[in-house]
């Protein structure tokens, strides 16, 4: 809501000495060329530009807009950033405590300003997705309307979580996820700035970089190890805050791993070995150290999904859907639940009966074609839809197998050169029995060597 006498009071105390509150409030960026990251959303004449005053109104006005992004990212410190810069009457409300009543109190005020003396509201609607759907129909007239310029972050997908209709009528904007030189440039800037923590603490390289693998991209969660290591270190009369200071009081260990390094490659093998293996304790144990030394979740992701047809393929067929599910509920979540997905998925496919055969089927053919081991499709299995297709003997004396009781047509259907060869070889594991003896019943009725 709209800051009343008691709010306004702590504003201004805030202001005489900062350093009451938290570290991560302090070094919120006052102005959109203060903000770390998301350069795509910042071009000049951008929506967050204009909504801060740098574009026109009227009928080309600025819009409304959705900041959907991973926590952490600077949803919050671009509405805050907003609220500082712009002339508009600034509103802020969280879908965790209002209801429809607050919803309509704002739009009502916003009405009254822009009746009464022409000024406009812009309207910071945090946690959007936890609203219902007639929640979100109670901003509908005043976003249409724009009564209230709307800024509405999520942390979930709104194609998913937000009605079609007050999507329709806003921008979606995506924020990335920090990179750690992102992190980087503003944990320096928090350790010199005045603001900040003035200097009065050094932070080491190998400090740093520890401290970059607990953020895994989140700025707010970077500050505040920053900040309660820097606590301890003072507290000891230290300059310097020493990775066993961190690791003390964050409670988390560093983890020896490069990644940009043999570590990287080697602990990534180690978990698709283990999953090959079949030791699920192993598999986990592997997953954690890559958790936790801020290994790329999309990149487990996809080890995981290679796995899936490499190691496992028709032995259990759901492995490769899971895998894929996993991957793609790891993009739209990110850390920290991320991992319980990724543990999902090296579960199952550590538990999974086990073949290989798919990946040798192919590398077997691969390798005939890459010796030239082809030969002319034959006559019958080529095209024949086109004019004149005929006359070349295209499509004749094909059979089609559905015309045939049991759906099996007895044709040559590899080049002459390759029609006794055959790549695949299913295992009898898992599922894949099944599969070995559709191979064994298909290849007789075909006529084929089954050898």
């Amino acid at each position: 809501m709209e800051p009343d006498l008691f709010t306004a009071a702590a504003e201004e105390r805030q202001e005489k000495d900062p350093t009451g509150s938290p570290l991560a409030v302090r070094m919120r960026p006052r102005t959109l060329d203060e903000v770390v990251g998301q350069q795509h959303l910042l071009k000049p004449g951008s929506p967050l530009r204009r909504l801060v005053g740098e574009g026109g109104s009227g009928p080309a006005g600025p819009s409304s807009v959705f900041l959907w992004g991973p926590p952490g990212t600077g949803k919050t410190t671009l509405a805050y950033v907003v609220s500082k810069a712009t002339n508009k009457r600034f509103v802020e409300l969280s879908a965790i405590t209002a209801g429809v009543k607050e919803v309509r109190a704002v739009i009502d005020g916003a009405r009254r300003a822009v009746g009464g003396y022409g000024k406009e509201t812009v309207l910071f609607l945090d946690e959007i997705h936890r609203f219902s759907k007639a929640q979100q129909d109670s901003l509908l007239p005043a976003v249409e309307n724009r009564w209230v310029t709307l800024i509405a972050a999520t942390t979930e997908n709104p194609y998913f979580s937000v009605i079609s209709p007050l999507l329709s009528r806003s921008l979606l904007l995506t924020l990335e996820p920090l990179t750690d030189d992102d992190v980087r440039g503003l944990l320096r800037r928090a350790l010199a700035a005045e603001r900040g923590l003035g200097g009065a603490v050094a932070l080491p390289g190998d400090t740093e970089e520890h401290l970059l693998r607990i953020a895994g991209g989140d700025a707010r969660r970077a500050l505040t190890a920053l900040e309660a290591a820097a606590g301890a270190a003072l507290d000891k009369g230290e300059t310097e805050i020493g990775l066993t200071t961190l690791e003390e009081t964050v409670d988390r260990a560093a983890v020896k791993y490069d990644r940009d390094g043999d570590q990287h490659y080697d602990v990534a093998s180690a978990l698709i070995k283990s999953i090959r293996g079949s030791d699920v304790d192993a598999a986990l144990h592997y997953l954690a150290r890559m958790i936790e030394a801020g290994e790329d979740p999309r990149f487990i992701a996809r080890r995981l999904m290679i796995s899936a047809s490499e190691d496992i393929g028709l032995a259990d067929p759901n492995a490769l859907p899971i895998a894929v599910a996993a991957a793609q509920a790891v993009a739209m979540i990110g850390f920290p639940e991320a991992a319980l997905t990724l543990s999902h998925a090296t579960i199952a496919l550590a538990l999974a009966p086990k073949s290989n055969a798919a990946t040798t089927a192919i590398g077997a053919a691969l390798d005939d074609v890459r010796k030239g081991h082809a030969g002319p499709v034959p006559a019958h299995l080529r095209d024949s839809h086109y004019k004149g297709a005929g006359k070349l003997g295209h499509g004749q004396g094909y059979v089609y197998p559905h015309d045939l009781p049991e759906g099996i047509a007895a044709q040559q259907y590899a080049p002459d050169e390759l029609k006794e060869r055959t790549y695949y070889t299913p295992t009898r594991h898992g599922a894949e029995a099944r599969y070995a003896d559709a191979v064994e019943w298909t290849r007789g009725h075909l006529g084929r060597n089954r050898s």
